[in-house]
C-alpha cells in the first residue's frame, strides 16, 4: 500500500480544519445568483481580477480599469492576461502532461522577456529537474489530497524552485490555479485565489519563504496563507456576483 506523500500535511496543527473551511466558504460563494445568467461575465472579471494581482506580486503593479481599457503594454503584466486567459484550455493536458503545460505558461507569461531559447524551457539544473518530476507526479494522480492542497503545494514549490527564468511567479501562480480548474474543484475558474494573495502579501512573502525551509512549521504557515488567500478569492467572487448583479 502507497502512502500519500501530501497526507501528513493534513496532520499539521489546525490545518485540516482551515482546509475544510476555506473549501465551504468557496461553496457558499458558488451560490451567488449572479451565476445562473451571468456566470461568463463573472468568471472573465475573475480572470481580469487575478492577472491583475498576480502581475503586481511580480512587481508590476496597475491600477485594473487602465488594464481593462487597454491602455497597459507593461510585459508583466500583458503576460499575466496571457496566463490567465490560457488556463481553462490547459485544463485537460494539466494531469496528463504537467511540464509540458508548465512549459506553455512560461512561454505565455515571459514572451517578450527571455531569450527565445530560455521559453519553456526549465533551467538547467539537475535538483531543479528531480523537483519538478516530483512536482509533475504528485499532479498526475500521485495524491488524493484535496485540490486545495495540492495547489499549496504546487504553488509553493515553484516559487521556491524558480525553474523558469523571468516571470516564475506569475508560472506558480497559474499553475496553481489550473489545479483547481483541472481538479473539478474550480472548473469556470472562479476563485480568485491570487487576489487574496496580493490583499496578504506581506504575509504571502513571508510564508513563502517559511515553505522553502521544508520543516513542519513552515509549511504550515504556507497553508495556513493559502487557505485565508482562498477565503478571499471566494469572498472576492461574491463581491463581482453583488457588482455584476447591481449593474445588470
Amino acid at each position: 500500500m502507497t502512502t500519500d506523500p501530501l497526507a501528513p500535511l493534513l496532520a499539521l496543527a489546525d490545518i485540516a480544519a482551515a482546509v475544510e473551511q476555506a473549501r465551504e466558504r468557496f461553496d457558499q460563494a458558488l451560490g451567488h445568483r449572479a451565476l445562473r445568467r451571468h456566470g461568463g461575465q463573472v468568471a472573465a472579471e475573475v480572470s481580469l481580477r487575478s492577472a491583475v494581482a498576480s502581475a503586481a506580486l511580480e512587481g508590476a503593479g496597475h491600477e485594473r480599469e487602465a488594464v481593462r481599457a487597454g491602455t497597459v503594454t507593461d510585459p508583466v503584466l500583458q503576460g499575466a492576461l496571457r496566463v490567465a486567459g490560457a488556463l481553462p484550455g490547459l485544463s485537460e493536458l494539466w494531469p496528463k502532461a504537467p511540464r509540458q503545460a508548465l512549459a506553455k505558461l512560461h512561454v505565455l507569461a515571459a514572451r517578450d522577456m527571455v531569450s527565445e531559447a530560455e521559453l519553456g524551457r526549465p533551467v538547467p539544473d539537475p535538483v531543479v529537474a528531480t523537483r519538478l518530476d516530483g512536482l509533475a507526479g504528485l499532479v498526475a494522480g500521485g495524491t488524493k489530497v484535496s485540490p486545495l492542497v495540492l495547489a499549496a503545494v504546487v504553488h509553493g514549490e515553484l516559487l521556491n524552485l524558480r525553474p523558469f527564468a523571468g516571470p516564475s511567479g506569475v508560472v506558480a501562480r497559474g499553475a496553481a490555479r489550473l489545479v483547481l480548474l483541472a481538479s473539478g474543484l474550480d472548473p469556470r475558474g472562479l476563485l480568485a485565489v491570487d487576489v487574496g494573495h496580493r490583499e496578504r502579501e506581506p504575509e504571502y512573502v513571508g510564508a513563502a519563504g517559511a515553505f522553502a525551509t521544508g520543516t513542519p512549521d513552515g509549511l504550515r504557515s504556507w497553508l495556513r496563507h493559502y487557505m485565508a488567500a482562498v477565503e478571499v478569492g471566494a469572498d472576492q467572487l461574491t463581491a463581482i456576483g453583488d457588482e455584476i448583479l447591481a449593474a445588470a
